[in-house]
């Protein structure tokens, strides 16, 4: 839903710069996305970069750094995580991210509230008086111990509280204590049980203390602006977010959406002309992109959201065309064969079909490189 502004609160902030329309903001979003041109950086200044990859799914983000970095390989992220340079944990919206260990311990301190309010929503009544905060201490000693998956965790903390659900009692500490999956999970090319321990304890190291909430907005707006409040809340999951926009009012530029609302940004970032051609691109499920606004046109029509978020949780891998989402794919694996099917939303014109298919190749190379045989396949307009 687009939420209109109040013409009061926006008299008092003065003349926006322009209005903004979507597709503005998608060439803006393109652009820092790295969706335009891909982007000649190391993994670990793309991850920062782009505060993180989302990774409910621990191979996801290979694919999101390979439609965004020139010459990106999986062992290039692989060995990150292997060195423990970097990590998943959860962080924004309390959902898990692939970060860089510095932003690992930097960022979790912030969203600490937001993992709090979903314990509490999801979990706190099914602690049967057991105390969140000593589960979560006993839990850390369990997981320094030894690296545990949450079932074993849960078991472990419920044989001193017999009353508490264990699901609960393993949430308590995965709220509490910032717990990083650890290799082999995430690995291309291997798997395995998610596995847990603190960051601290991964990383050698001690969460941040000097980060601020200013900060990491001006960071979000490198990498996602121009952006209202509501967008960087429903980005982050934090709350009072128009605080943190009017502190910094002073040093951002100002815009609006067609519907009035105010949108914020850096001065220094480009808005590359909306009519700019752009490449057709895979994005990998969960992309980011597509749930970090509370107006997502820039990026996805409204009628095609459901199309790709699925009442069980889980966010279709989409192609993008002329910037937008344009329909979901898939690869299909059977023994030697590879197969990427390609289900767009609407007709494709013959030019858009032909990048598709030399992008999808190039997809394939990458992500199914042990298959003898691959093809490529469209179904018929949804």
């Amino acid at each position: 839903m687009r939420m209109k502004s109040d013409p009061a609160v926006n008299s008092k902030r003065g003349k926006p710069d322009r209005i903004l329309g979507p597709r503005e903001l998608n060439r803006a979003l393109l652009a820092r996305q790295f969706l335009i041109q891909r982007a000649r950086l190391s993994v670990a200044d793309a991850l920062e970069h782009l505060i993180g990859l989302q990774s409910q799914a621990p191979l996801p983000p290979y694919i999101g750094l390979w439609t965004r970095l020139d010459g990106f390989t999986h062992d290039s992220l692989s060995r990150l995580m292997l060195n423990r340079d970097a990590v998943r944990i959860a962080l924004m919206r309390s959902t898990i991210f692939l970060v860089t260990a510095r932003d690992c311990l930097a960022l979790r301190p912030l969203l600490q509230p937001v993992l709090d309010r979903g314990f509490k929503g999801n979990h706190g009544r099914k602690l049967a008086g057991a105390d969140p905060h000593a589960a979560a201490a006993v839990g850390r000693e369990l997981v320094e111990e030894q690296p545990r998956t949450f079932n074993e965790l849960g078991q472990l903390l419920q044989s001193r509280w017999s009353e508490a659900d264990p699901a609960a009692l393993a949430a308590a500490v995965r709220t509490l204590v910032p717990l990083v999956q650890i290799p082999p999970r995430g690995i291309w090319g291997q798997g395995g049980q998610a596995m847990h321990t603190s960051a601290e304890h991964w990383l050698g190291k001690p969460l941040a203390a000097d980060v601020e909430i200013d900060a990491l907005m001006l960071r979000y707006l490198r990498a996602f602006g121009p952006a209202t409040a509501a967008d960087m809340q429903v980005w982050s999951g934090l709350t009072r977010i128009r605080e943190v926009t009017e502190r910094l009012r002073p040093q951002l530029r100002t815009f609006a959406d067609p519907n009035g609302n105010e949108l914020f940004d850096v001065p220094d970032a480009a808005l590359p002309d909306p009519n700019m051609p752009v490449p057709v691109r895979y994005l990998a499920e969960f992309d980011n992109m597509l749930l970090s606004y509370q107006d997502r046109s820039r990026i996805i029509a409204d009628e095609d959201r459901k199309r790709v978020f699925t009442v069980n949780g889980i966010i279709h891998a989409t192609f993008l065309v002329d910037g937008f989402v344009h329909g979901i794919w898939s690869i299909e694996r059977q023994k030697n064969e590879a197969v990427l099917m390609i289900e767009p939303f609407k007709p494709l014109a013959p030019n858009e079909k032909e990048a598709l298919i030399e992008e999808g190749a190039k997809l394939l190379d990458f992500a199914a490189a042990d298959a003898g045989d691959r093809d490529i396949r469209f179904s018929p307009p949804a």
